[in-house]
């Protein structure tokens, strides 16, 4: 099947993957009085005295909207937050489907980050918690760092975390394979954007000791004027050995490679140069950084990419429906580290001890099982951090 041009005549057919629905009576004029005036007035007041029942007496407890400004939308670029659309639609509908979560896009016709921030905390009140989306680098640092400051609900940025939580689990399966241990295994990651300086940061918590972050020009080091700042602060976290030179050059002897970058930029000589029972997660889309059949033949232990073509998808969706239901469920008041690291031991335990292998490191997206322990073990997260206002 093409893919591209039936899901193109799939949208036509569609027109929109998500509507509003109706939940209470409006069929008499009691109907009317009561989810309407005057009886709404009652609850209104309610709110007006205490603004925390606008989470018990509104759908404002279930709900999120999925922000964008269509600067960064898959691997497409800056196309406009009305191209954005199919993919905030799209989103809209796992939550939904994946953690009962309904969620609304919402497409900024801005770049200007102030602009962005003082938008989304207008609107924040309406929400339950906020999810933003493919918003490019470095301005979505800014974003969501004053978001959570200024915000009393969860704000989660996917691409930079999302990403994150579901490599971190796809890597802790693999590592089990690989009879390796995390804080003695050294990582390459190529593409320092968003995603891939999130996962820097994250596999850094979870006990990785040693990161080479790899950019357009080569190996990011400490000092390099030539990166932006985001960049430069990573470089004072990472590549602790100083190493200098090309992607090439980072991956001899790696135990790790992720791939957040662009398509084929990994040679079989590049991976054979890897250390021994080697890990490559090339999640460059639609194309991968190297095909995973080349990844193999040239002695990749274990491959996982970011497409349903192959085996072992990383994919952010295995993250963010749970994450939101478990965060939402008891109201929590940010998306902190250990909620994180929650939810990436969540997924990685949905795969047995008797159904892992090299060609199965992480659960299907359809399962629902993995959404539901996700959302169980990012709300008890929640609750043992101090975050949350349900305990």
């Amino acid at each position: 099947m093409n893919y591209r041009e039936e899901s193109l005549k799939k949208h036509a057919e569609w027109r929109g993957k998500i509507e509003t629905v109706v939940r209470v009576p409006v069929e008499s004029r009691e109907d009317l009085s009561l989810a309407y005036t005057p009886g709404v007035a009652e609850p209104c007041m309610a709110i007006h005295d205490d603004v925390e029942k606008s989470f018990d007496l509104t759908r404002r407890w279930n709900t999120v909207p999925v922000i964008t400004d269509g600067t960064a939308v898959l691997g497409l670029g800056d196309i406009g937050p009305e191209a954005g659309m199919p993919v905030m639609e799209g989103k809209c509908a796992l939550f939904k489907a994946y953690g009962g979560v309904d969620a609304f896009p919402i497409c900024l016709r801005t770049k200007d980050t102030e602009e962005i921030i003082r938008t989304i905390e207008l609107i924040a009140g309406s929400f339950g918690g906020i999810n933003l989306e493919d918003i490019s680098a470095p301005r979505c640092f800014e974003i969501e760092r004053r978001l959570k400051e200024d915000l009393d609900i969860p704000v989660f940025h996917d691409d930079q975390h999302g990403t994150a939580i579901v490599t971190a689990a796809a890597l802790m399966n693999a590592l089990k394979l690989a009879d390796k241990k995390i804080e003695d295994i050294r990582v390459v990651i190529n593409g320092a954007g968003a995603a891939g300086i999130a996962i820097a940061r994250f596999l850094l918590a979870f006990g990785v000791q040693e990161i080479v972050m790899c950019g357009r020009r080569g190996i990011i080091c400490e000092g390099d004027t030539s990166v932006n700042p985001a960049q430069q602060e990573i470089a004072k976290i990472t590549n602790r050995g100083k190493k200098q030179g090309t992607l090439a050059d980072a991956m001899k002897g790696a135990d790790v490679f992720v791939g957040v970058s662009v398509a084929n930029c990994v040679s079989k000589e590049m991976v054979a140069s890897m250390a021994e029972r080697s890990i490559l997660f090339p999640c460059a889309n639609p194309v991968p950084e190297i095909n995973p059949a080349d990844a193999k033949e040239a002695g990749a232990y274990i491959v996982g990419t970011g497409s349903s073509e192959y085996p072992n998808q990383i994919n952010n969706v295995l993250v963010f429906p749970g994450l939101f239901r478990g965060a939402l469920d008891v109201r929590a008041t940010t998306v902190n580290i250990e909620m994180m690291k929650a939810a990436a031991r969540g997924i990685a335990a949905c795969v047995g001890s008797d159904k892992l292998s090299r060609e199965y490191i992480l659960p299907p997206a359809f399962d629902r099982s993995v959404h539901e322990s996700v959302a169980k073990a990012v709300a008890e997260a929640a609750v043992a951090s101090g975050v949350a206002k349900i305990k």
